[in-house]
């Protein structure tokens, strides 16, 4: 794992001017990373030459997941293709791929113990297939040593790499998730890689590609979105047929990241959640510190059970 600097560990950030950092409210509040727990879960990644992104995106719950052996593989290195302004891992040149990765991260999820485990990925904009493959090789490690486990893969969006989600799809993971991560208007400041059409594309393809196959996508909120922008959202995802959305709020990682346009009070997540249900969402995870792997075990089996309710209901 890189430790670095802010100013080192984001070189395309340094010339921007500091933004200002606005003082938490009392409701923003994340646990020390301090359980035995929680040392054991660094020591085996570390051991297995894996990357989490909990780490590299300085994830608040953190000492939360780790408490529970519960941590997210980020795959294919820890350097970045893109320069995303909301993100903090790192930016740069990646170098090449670590073949026997995809075996590694099926024996911690062994050794940890997980029956559902989330899978993702920086940007490989450098590859010829974003990584595709690599995902594709994860999964099929993790089937062959722990066939009970079910898998959640959170995706780049593949721009401009053919046949990449078809791959990933073919391999069948449980959950696919791609986040939209903010209101299209915000892309050129926030996402400036990123075609936010491609990604709610990205969404729609797997469904229909695989209808079997959960949906998933994640909004970070305080970055400057109005409430009618975020609703034009939702309905775009539920075009797409997107089953789970979840919500939460931005924390800036330094102050050469996007500022916090506003601290989101619970009561509006609340209204998010009630409104996200009534468009026709299977699951709507919203809250201050909800983040895309939060709870996401808890979560697939709560999905399972709203598909067979509905399905029910419709007979």
């Amino acid at each position: 794992m890189t430790d670095q600097t802010p100013n080192l560990r984001h070189p395309e950030k340094a010339h921007k001017p500091d933004t200002p950092v606005l003082r938490k409210p009392e409701w923003i509040r994340a646990k020390a990373p301090t359980s035995p727990e929680v040392a054991e879960t660094r020591k085996l990644m570390r051991d297995l030459k894996l990357n989490t992104v909990c780490e590299e995106a300085a994830c608040p719950n953190l000492g939360e997941c780790w408490k529970q052996k519960h941590a997210t593989v980020m795959i294919l290195g820890a350097v970045c293709t893109r320069a995303c302004a909301f993100c903090n891992v790192a930016t740069g040149k990646p170098v090449g791929i670590d073949h026997d990765e995809p075996d590694h991260v099926a024996e911690a999820v062994g050794k940890l113990g997980l029956h559902h485990v989330v899978i993702t990925s920086v940007d490989r904009d450098d590859l010829a297939d974003g990584g595709a493959k690599h995902f594709v090789r994860t999964i099929q490690a993790i089937r062959r040593a722990s066939p009970d486990t079910t898998i959640e893969v959170l995706t780049p969006d593949f721009l401009r790499k053919p046949g990449a989600i078809e791959a990933v799809v073919e391999a069948k993971p449980d959950v696919y998730n791609h986040n939209l991560e903010t209101v299209p208007r915000l892309y050129p400041t926030i996402r400036p890689g990123a075609r936010y059409f491609a990604s709610l594309q990205l969404l729609a393809r797997v469904r229909e590609l695989d209808p079997a196959i959960f949906t998933k996508s994640g909004l970070m909120v305080g970055l400057g979105e109005e409430k009618l922008e975020l609703m034009q959202v939702m309905d775009d995802l539920r075009v797409a047929d997107v089953d789970f959305l979840t919500l939460g709020q931005y924390l800036q990682p330094t102050r050469k990241h996007a500022a916090v346009a506003r601290f989101v009070p619970p009561a509006e997540f609340i209204e998010f959640k009630t409104l996200g249900l009534a468009k026709g969402f299977l699951r709507v995870a919203s809250s201050p510190m909800t983040r895309s792997s939060h709870h996401a075990g808890e979560d697939f089996a709560a999905l399972k059970a709203a598909r067979l309710a509905k399905l029910a209901a419709a007979e």
